[in-house]
């Protein structure tokens, strides 16, 4: 089997883990009770990482002041089908939108929602947070995290919104090509530290990278999502333990 088709196969298989992880109705978890996140790494094997020392979301705090150097996105609209997967609500995106940091180039797979925030900020959560998922050609993986404070309504996220499947398991092909750059902030800052999946198989050595500047959704919009998930869909704040947080 020749390289390239090996990394071919790799990526895939790590795009499919990723997608199973935070886009599968078929996954035996959820955010309360018996399937509950503290219950999370007992559920199945695969879920042991979950108990790991390295776990997302975190309360960003303590920072280590760094010369954190900017991130290259280069996003152009690609968002092409919506679905709900009684976890979250997600975009799945086509190939050629991607973020290059630390020489590497992370392509963009899918944006997803919480609500509330999963991680927070000098102890502050937010009512709603985006997590752009990416990955780069050999798996591993990079998330860019994205606040929300009640406010106007955020005409970026319009689109979806008015396409967010009601049900777990409904699907649809985007009626308007949904673009992750204008949902991004002007100002690109962000905090930086090294975590996991929030949600299982809550694996470790993923790349987070959490925006300084929070963006606008309104009340409305917000409780859409809300109302979508009949339950918050965030994990509870994991430990940093001797994990460095950049900013």
């Amino acid at each position: 089997m020749s390289k390239s088709l090996i990394l071919a196969l790799s990526l895939l298989t790590t795009t499919l883990s990723v997608s199973s992880a935070l886009a599968s109705s078929g996954s035996h978890w959820g955010y309360e009770g018996k399937m509950g996140p503290a219950n999370w790494a007992q559920l199945t094997p695969e879920n042991g990482a979950c108990a790991g020392k390295n776990q997302s979301p975190i309360n960003l705090t303590g920072f280590i002041e760094s010369d954190l150097k900017a991130i290259d996105f280069s996003y152009r609209a690609g968002g092409n089908e919506i679905l709900n997967n009684g976890h979250t609500v997600q975009v799945n995106y086509a190939k050629g939108s991607s973020m290059k940091i630390d020489n590497i180039q992370f392509n963009l797979l899918q944006f997803h929602f919480h609500a509330p925030s999963e991680n927070h900020i000098m102890g502050k959560s937010y009512p709603l947070e985006a997590h752009f998922v990416h990955a780069d050609k050999e798996g591993n993986l990079a998330v860019v995290a994205l606040m929300f404070e009640e406010g106007k309504e955020n005409s970026a996220l319009a689109g979806a919104w008015s396409q967010m499947p009601a049900h777990a398991g409904d699907k649809s092909v985007m009626k308007t090509t949904a673009d992750a750059n204008k949902i991004l902030p002007a100002s690109k800052d962000y905090y930086r530290f090294n975590g996991s999946l929030t949600t299982p198989p809550c694996s470790e050595g993923v790349r987070w990278f959490v925006m300084k500047e929070a963006v606008s959704a309104s009340k409305e919009q917000i409780h859409a999502f809300e109302k979508v998930m009949h339950h918050g869909n965030n994990r509870p704040i994991q430990a940093t333990n001797a994990r460095p947080l950049l900013k």
